[in-house]
């Protein structure tokens, strides 16, 4: 049976069908907004013996089919998700994975398949709500419904589902996962907003997903399959018992240790002789066949504890209060070869972050459905395994690697400078070298650092912090700067990134049902007080942008020439620019707009680079003198090129200020004379003087020539007899010899110029 159903959002429908597409799968559901479309499919199959973990992947893939193009390179088909990709594919699982029950150890996939793209609509939120709905009218254990939807906001009024264009307008730009009761996943970034929008916008979003999520349940109602019987295997009460007496009094004194290994040393350490006391006292037999629910049960008990000594204690893993940051430390200029560089420690957590400038050459090109683009500011996290004591294969950036850089580079993206103001390529390395909580967070401190000692003006310094939340029935904790054990056994892990004036990315992930105003607005305000105090520890260090950018960074300095005028500087077959970059090592950039980007290390380079490029744009101005060579000679004058295919009549009349019967007793073609621009007619046409620069001569002939000169200007052309019959001009458009008026001022054949 094919089922369809819609709802109005924003004023436009969102379609929800199922029955019709991937029917062998367990669930599949297409979501249409506009004419995007993505299919979503959801599989769950048998348990793999001796896994402890549950296998769930989630998968978001971009068909290039989808928006009628075919894919670039050799193979001509999709190959591994791209970036965007990959963080669409976590988008959906962050949310989708807590709803699982726990113990469920099936092999689950979900799988979102973009089949349509009208290049209006994003399709991440359609894909995350698709796999809330094919989850949810499987069979497959799941506690849903969710939906997932964007927030933007245009001149003080929040939008839902917005289109890219929208998008680009907005000042806060998230994505928000929300079940009937409960914010379960916010992902997003905003232009400094108050702590109290980012709250409003929240709420907005959990009250527009309302309609949705009827939706969901009718096509559930309507089709819905029943959920297969599961049952969580429990550890027998006695043995918990057994656990928590022999364990719980000495985790508490281990849970207080300060230092990361050593922490978890005494907890091996613990374990080892649970596991020798527990084998003489239940058996081997029964320790076996329990082993797994009793590791499971040990680490619940951590979590107790830990959980318990916050809520009653107000004291944490390391002995601070709920409130107070963890040791910070920072310095700049760290690598010297570097273009900027810094160190930001944070407690165990440590980061080195590199900045490097490039040129246009070095941006990121995004080839996506909605087309090619451009990325000018790159921000790159790099998490090895060394940095938490471990030894791991390395096969390049993994899924979260990928998830935090994004986070950072949202974080800062919106205060790095316009490439207009500030015309570099920049690149942001976190190299993550300690590790124990927050390093996403340390990635953003530490790539201001490096970001303000590179020398790029920031619009304001960011910080980042991660907040975590522990409830007990009406015990609440909200916990600044959380440690990695405090991710864990928390009820919540909150990021966010910002200035001392407001939020510029937010990250946050719920496993409670339920977060009040009250809690959110409490945990904002927390967050702010922990990020100010960050930022005075940072701004400590360097307090502003370096007022020079590295001496080892390209120097990048861009002139302003006409569109029309980027053919003259490429040239035929780009020899003129290819010239340019030969003579003086400069790497050119020329940008469609008429913006022209020279870059190079030495200053003198550059500078001779652009003076070539305005020496090929120039145009003439009048009462400027001008050293040229003499092209043509005709009867009423000479034509002369005065600056780089720029050709100006000097008219006989203005040769001397005796009378010169013919140009050609004065001036042979090749001659070099020193003209004065008197004129240039709306047309362009150009002439030129230079009895204006020759003295006066004495007596009555110098009267006689003031007065010619007097009575020439009144009538606004030279006069003589015999005069310019053709009128010549800028373009040597004699037209007694087929010269035009409009002739190419740059001669033929040299095709359009033009960067991107």
């Amino acid at each position: 049976m094919i089922v369809r159903e819609s709802v109005l959002i924003g004023g436009r429908p969102l379609t929800l069908e199922t029955g019709r597409l991937a029917k062998q799968a367990h669930g599949s559901v297409l979501v249409s907004f506009g004419e995007s479309a993505v299919l979503v499919t959801a599989v769950s199959t048998e348990e793999r013996p001796g896994i402890d973990f549950f296998p769930l992947t989630c998968e978001y893939m971009e068909k290039t089919y989808a928006a009628g193009k075919i894919p670039g390179g050799f193979f001509k088909r999709e190959g591994r998700l791209r970036d965007g990709e990959t963080l669409t594919s976590r988008l959906i699982d962050r949310p989708l994975r807590p709803l699982f029950p726990k113990g469920f150890r099936k092999d689950t996939q979900v799988i979102a398949t973009v089949l349509s793209s009208d290049k209006l609509n994003p399709t991440d939120v359609l894909a995350l709500t698709g796999g809330s709905a094919a989850l949810h009218i499987s069979d497959i254990p799941w506690d849903g419904p969710v939906a997932g939807i964007r927030v933007g906001r245009i001149e003080g009024e929040f939008i839902s589902y917005p289109t890219f264009a929208q998008m680009a307008e907005s000042d806060i730009d998230i994505v928000v996962a929300a079940s009937r009761d409960a914010i379960v996943m916010v992902e997003g970034g905003a232009s400094e907003a108050g702590e109290s929008d980012i709250i409003d916008a929240l709420l907005f979003a959990q009250k527009e997903v309302q309609p949705i999520l009827d939706l969901i349940d009718r096509m559930r109602a309507a089709i819905g399959k029943q959920k297969r019987a599961f049952s969580i295997p429990e550890l027998e009460t006695s043995i918990k018992s057994k656990i928590s007496e022999r364990v719980d009094s000495r985790l508490r004194e281990a849970s207080v240790i300060r230092e990361k290994k050593a922490r978890y040393d005494a907890y091996d350490t613990l374990e080892d002789e649970l596991v020798v006391s527990l084998k003489a006292d239940i058996g081997e037999e029964a320790y076996t066949s329990n082993r797994s629910l009793i590791a499971e049960e040990y680490e619940h008990r951590k979590a107790t504890v830990v959980r318990a000594m916050v809520l009653d204690e107000g004291r944490r893993i390391d002995g601070r209060d709920t409130k107070t940051i963890r040791p910070i430390s920072c310095e700049v200029g760290l690598l010297p070869r570097c273009h900027g560089s810094a160190l930001f420690q944070r407690g165990e957590t440590q980061v080195v972050a590199t900045a490097t400038l490039g040129t246009a050459g070095d941006e990121q090109k995004i080839d996506a459905l909605i087309g090619e683009s451009y990325k000018q500011f790159m921000l790159h996290y790099n998490f090895p395994p060394y940095s938490t004591g471990e030894t791991k294969p390395l096969r390049g950036p993994g899924r979260r690697e990928i998830g935090h850089g994004a986070l950072a580079e949202r974080a800062l993206s919106r205060m790095v400078p316009a490439h207009d103001q500030f015309p570099y390529t920049i690149r942001v390395v976190s190299e993550v070298l300690e590790s124990n909580g927050s390093s996403s967070m340390a990635s953003v401190c530490g790539g201001t650092l490096s970001l303000m000692d590179c020398g790029v003006p920031l619009k304001a310094p960011v910080a980042g912090i991660a907040m975590g939340l522990i409830t007990e029935g009406d015990k609440v904790a909200i916990l600044s700067d959380i440690l990695g054990d405090e991710d864990h056994l928390g009820d919540m892990d909150f990021k966010v990134c910002g200035t001392s004036r407001g939020v510029t990315a937010i990250q946050m992930d719920i496993k409670i049902r339920g977060l009040s105003r009250q809690i959110l607005e409490k945990a904002l305000a927390q967050a702010r007080e922990g990020r100010l105090h960050i930022l005075e520890k940072m701004l400590a260090v360097i307090a502003s942008p370096r007022v020079e950018i590295s001496k080892w960074a390209p120097r990048i300095t861009t002139v302003k020439v006409k569109p029309d005028q980027i053919r003259i500087i490429i040239g035929p077959g780009g020899k003129t620019i290819k010239g340019i970059i030969d003579q003086t090592g400069c790497s050119v950039d020329v940008n469609d707009d008429g913006t022209i980007s020279v870059a190079g290390a030495d200053p003198d380079a550059v500078r001779r680079a652009i003076e070539i490029i305005q020496g090929l744009t120039a145009e003439p101005e009048v009462g400027r003198t001008y050293k040229g060579t003499i092209k043509r000679v005709v009867d009423f004058g000479v034509f002369v090129e005065i600056l780089p295919n720029v050709e100006a009549l000097l008219h006989v009349s203005e040769i001397s200020h005796e009378r010169v019967e013919s140009p050609a007793d004065v001036f042979n073609e090749g001659d070099e004379v020193e003209v004065k621009v008197i004129s240039v007619d709306r047309e362009g046409r150009v002439r030129l003087s230079r009895r204006e620069l020759m003295p006066l001569p004495a007596g009555e002939e110098g009267e006689r020539a003031k007065e010619r000169i007097a009575r020439a200007r009144e009538a606004g052309a030279p006069q003589r007899s015999g005069g310019d019959r053709g009128g010549g001009g800028r373009f040597g458009g004699d037209r007694r010899d087929g010269g035009s008026r409009g002739g190419p001022r740059h001669g033929g054949g040299r095709p359009p110029g033009g960067g991107r």
